[in-house]
């Protein structure tokens, strides 16, 4: 079985009829997360679920899930993630663009060829960080084109320019 992805983690109910708030993890959330989709669930046994309706709402998205009827019920589900299997998930057409698992395990070298470690994980919050773990420990290093100027997939490596400072332990 193929590692799932994570596209949201329900957060807190929202309201009392059955409402839970969504921590969104996806670039797609009115496609993956729309109403009629029926999703997995990590930990398994709490799913699958079927969104019945979603709507954002300050800026945050609400989910009803079928069968999930008042606050009591949606506060259980507080904490589980709802996953996509990545196969489901087409290749981009943009160059520039990369799925998350097309990132993680990715050597990451500089651009004079040092080698600094893997890419472990992506991270989203206000800007996409790559979390790269190598011998030194973890760095975070935003994905931005001046900082990663090249990204070789099918190679299997990232090459970084880091400015003075960010791989320097001190």
């Amino acid at each position: 079985m193929s590692e799932h992805l994570v596209v949201g983690r329900i957060g807190r109910p929202h309201g009392i009829r059955g409402e839970n708030t969504i921590d969104v993890r996806t670039d797609e959330p009115d496609t993956r997360l729309a109403a009629g989709t029926v999703i997995a669930t990590d930990p398994a046994d709490a799913g699958p679920l079927t969104i019945e309706r979603a709507r954002w709402h300050s800026g945050r998205l609400l989910v009803r899930f079928a069968g999930i009827d008042d606050r009591t019920a949606a506060e259980e589900l507080r904490g589980v993630y709802l996953v996509v299997d990545p196969t489901d998930i087409p290749p981009s057409a943009d160059p520039d663009d990369f799925h998350d698992q097309e990132l993680i395990g990715l050597a990451v070298v500089t651009t004079d060829g040092a080698d600094v470690g893997q890419v472990a994980e992506v991270l989203h919050h206000g800007q996409d960080l790559l979390v790269v773990r190598g011998a030194s420990g973890e760095t975070l290093v935003p994905f931005v084109a001046a900082l990663v100027p090249e990204v070789d997939v099918p190679g299997g490596r990232l090459v970084i320019d880091p400015p003075p400072g960010l791989l320097d332990e001190s």
